[in-house]
């Protein structure tokens, strides 16, 4: 991709829009067409602009934002302007909140595939994201066409990174976890964003507190609720995708395949979207997106849902497609029968039903509470079990507020995390006792075998003396026997 030197004197500057990995985005104008400046703010970012640099300019695809180019002083990236603004933001945070199909969802879904796809198939050196996510997806055409943005955590693929990367909602296991890690990580989080798409919800957003809260989740085998109704071969794709081995997970070219042949199913995607504060005649009509929205984190946004948009169903806790106000409508434009003729796509069936495997492991709420003891300390009623107020006061699980459910929900947790964490400091000290007992018995075989050298070397030299003796007593011998002879009177 050819990329220019640009002059930034010619840069017309309108507004600060967003951020991204590093810096502040404007929206400004540069030879009379919209574009998004990524600036830096310290010496400290400028790694990470050179690397979104290097990544860019070496990248052509309609779903990956195009650079036009980068300024030296001030050091700035020239980048295409989503007028559209993010994904993330289309999905939680607009006022209104506006309508979408499945049709939508699947294509914004099949766009990424086929965008991330291309990175993986790079030639010479492949590229990974590394940080897929609603907030690094932008819209333009009305919210029809999909962009990827924000390589500022992009690596070679041959690199495999061990550092942490991202945002922990749609974040791979191996990846926080601190393991080697390959493109499949990338297929993780396409995965995750899929089941946003659909259901119109947050990630983990039930599981509350920090991000560590969310990642030790996600290594304990938690994965978002199934979807209710949800096509066969769709969640067999996604929990494909979301697998705990990177091996098991497919490919992002096998995933866009699927994800084109079920587009057939869905038709419709490329109707203009009715979008807030968007005008239909000019893409200059005083959009506040920007090239990317990275510190739209999913802890700091909060969507203004429905009460029914967050009902779950009870069996397991999957989540139902509804037609609310703020779901994918799926009367009258995608029929539920829509769903089900997907779901009788033979060959599809034939294959998830072959070579494919569910690989959700959620802890139910009555799981959870089977850990907890009514009794604490003294007989006093506490929902505290006594063994974890042993614990130092910060690691302590606080009593919970029993008319929240939310509330009940984090303290369950904490009951769960406190628990594994006794459990590994009980096989930690276990092990420095076997660890002690080791040590000794290998001090003790060290001392045998120092003092077996000693008997060794003392037998040794034993050995030498007695052997250099025996030749002193024979040179004894025979000078006593020439004496002998020489003594004797002549016959």
């Amino acid at each position: 991709m050819v990329f220019e030197d640009i002059q930034y004197d010619d840069i017309l500057f309108e507004a600060a829009v967003g951020r991204g990995t590093f810096g502040v985005v404007f929206k400004a104008v540069w030879r009379g067409k919209d574009v998004a400046i990524k600036t830096i703010e310290s010496d400290a970012e400028r790694n990470a602009f050179l690397v979104e640099l290097r990544q860019l300019s070496r990248v052509s695809h309609p779903n990956i934002v195009k650079l036009y180019g980068s300024c030296d002083d001030p050091v700035c990236l020239v980048m295409e302007y989503a007028e559209c603004g993010s994904l993330y933001n289309l999905l939680h945070s607009a006022d209104p909140l506006p309508h979408y199909t499945a049709a939508h969802a699947m294509s914004w879904c099949l766009q990424c595939a086929d965008g991330v796809a291309y990175l993986h198939n790079m030639k010479p050196k492949a590229l990974i994201h590394r940080d897929l996510k609603p907030p690094n997806l932008l819209l333009v055409a009305r919210g029809t066409v999909l962009k990827i943005c924000d390589f500022g955590t992009a690596c070679d693929i041959q690199t495999y990174m061990t550092n942490n990367k991202g945002s922990a909602a749609w974040m791979a296991p191996e990846v926080f976890e601190g393991s080697n890690y390959s493109e499949k990580c990338d297929v993780f989080s396409w995965s995750i964003i899929l089941w946003e798409v659909i259901t119109r919800r947050k990630p983990f957003e039930e599981i509350g507190g920090s991000a560590f809260c969310i990642m030790w989740a996600v290594h304990r085998g938690t994965r978002p609720p199934l979807i209710k109704d949800l096509p066969e071969p769709i969640e067999t794709l996604m929990t494909r995708c979301w697998d705990k081995e990177p091996s098991q997970r497919p490919s992002m070219s096998e995933v866009r395949d699927t994800m084109g042949s079920l587009m057939k199913y869905f038709p419709g995607s490329d109707e203009p979207l009715n979008l807030p504060h968007q005008s239909s005649s000019s893409n200059r009509s005083g959009s506040s997106s920007a090239t990317s929205t990275g510190s739209c984190a999913d802890e700091t946004i909060h969507s203004n849902r429905s009460d029914d948009a967050k009902h779950r169903s009870a069996s397991g806790g999957e989540e139902t497609l509804q037609n609310t106000e703020n779901r994918i409508p799926l009367q009258p434009r995608t029929p539920k029968a829509r769903w089900a003729a997907v779901s009788r796509t033979s060959s599809l069936e034939s294959q998830s039903s072959a070579h494919f495997s569910s690989s959700v492991n959620t802890c139910s709420q009555s799981e959870l509470r089977m850990t907890i003891s009514p009794t604490g300390t003294e007989g006093s009623e506490s929902p505290v079990p006594s063994v974890y107020l042993k614990l130092d006061h910060q690691l302590q699980p606080l009593a919970p507020c029993p008319n929240s459910h939310e509330s009940m929900m984090v303290f369950e947790q904490h009951i769960r995390m406190a628990q594994d964490y006794l459990r590994v400091q009980s096989e930690i000290a276990h092990l420095l006792n076997r660890k002690e007992e080791l040590m000794a018995e290998l001090e003790q075989e060290q001392k045998e075998q120092q003092t077996s050298s000693r008997l060794i070397q003392e037998h040794n030299k034993l050995l030498e003396d007695n052997s250099s003796l025996s030749a002193v007593c024979q040179d004894l011998r025979s000078r006593l026997s020439l004496i002998q002879s020489q003594n004797q009177p002549y016959s």
